[in-house]
């Protein structure tokens, strides 16, 4: 996970372009997206991480967009709601 305050633009064009750094994050809502997604594109440079892949960001605590990312986010939903209906069951 890298900061996005704590790189320089030149430095940011060159990590998506080697595929270092494939997806961006919103580190205040633990919520991670496209580097062309709209709504991730609004968010603050103070709030914004970006990861390597899907893996890292999961790793890390976040989960799916639900505008860039739609399947994922939907499943991510689906399986929140299971875990959450068998605690109640218990």
């Amino acid at each position: 996970m890298k900061l996005h305050r704590d790189l320089e633009i030149n430095e940011i064009k060159k990590l998506i372009h080697r595929r270092s750094i494939t997806l961006a994050g919103n580190v205040s809502l633990s919520i991670y997206g496209r580097l062309s997604c709209k709504s991730g594109k609004r968010m603050k440079k103070t709030n914004r991480v970006f990861f390597k892949n899907e893996t890292e960001a999961i790793q890390q605590g976040f989960r799916p967009c639900g505008h860039c990312l739609r399947d994922q986010y939907v499943l991510w939903k689906l399986m929140r709601t299971r875990i959450t209906s068998s605690l109640l069951k218990l």
